[in-house]
């Protein structure tokens, strides 16, 4: 085996820990479940998971040590993970002001999901899949999570990126489980009936979230 069994507890623990901590991640399966319905919130997280292979790879080619050493190169990634934030919390806070989802994005709040299929209203999977995958290249926890700590975890008597990948699929597994069962929870939740000013308080304050994180990662 290539992964020494002591390190590879010691990375479940880690991982666990880095997937369950709420974050931009879990807020944008959130989001985009309420908009387009479980669908949505399934291609979107495996959008994300997806990015964590990017990560691995770009780890075990030792990109991350250009990135961790090239000054300009890291502030580049940080401004560009603020302002993909900041669209996205801008993006939800004219969903909330207008009282209604772009027509071309989602009308989930205007149409209940489909109870016996678990389907939403039609929403561009493809875009659903960029968002996510968008997300975590660009979320500075998972970027410094793999240049800085999945090199622990490697055993330097083994081929470096089949470990990586190894180790990315035990993330996308755990990920993904975590990030479904949010967005079931939030497709259950919506079998309650919420006026359309809690639904745009939400989108507001999604929104609002997304642009502090964004601005606050800009200026950090």
């Amino acid at each position: 085996m290539w992964i020494p069994v002591e390190l590879l507890w010691a990375y479940l623990a880690a991982v666990t820990l880095l997937t369950l901590t709420p974050g931009i991640d879990t807020l944008l399966v959130m989001r985009n479940t309420g908009r387009g319905g479980l669908g949505d919130g399934v291609v979107t997280s495996f959008g994300i998971c997806c990015g964590l292979f990017i990560h691995a790879t770009l780890s075990a080619l030792g990109i991350s040590i250009l990135l961790v050493e090239t000054a300009w190169a890291f502030t580049a990634l940080k401004w560009a993970g603020a302002c993909y934030l900041v669209w996205l919390g801008i993006m939800s806070l004219r969903q909330a002001l207008a009282g209604s989802q772009p027509e071309t994005a989602s009308r989930r709040f205007s149409n209940p999901p489909d109870r016996a299929s678990g389907r939403g209203a039609a929403v561009p999977r493809l875009a659903s899949f960029r968002e996510g995958v968008l997300s975590n290249l660009l979320n500075p926890k998972t970027a410094l999570f793999y240049m800085a700590l999945l090199p622990q975890f490697i055993d330097p008597a083994g081929p470096a990126f089949a470990q990586s990948i190894v180790l990315a699929g035990l993330h996308f597994v755990l990920s993904m489980s975590w990030q479904c069962l949010v967005a079931v929870m939030v497709l259950k939740s919506q079998k309650f009936q919420v006026g359309q000013g809690v639904k745009r308080a939400l989108n507001g304050l999604t929104g609002g979230f997304f642009v502090a994180i964004g601005v606050r990662l800009g200026l950090d």
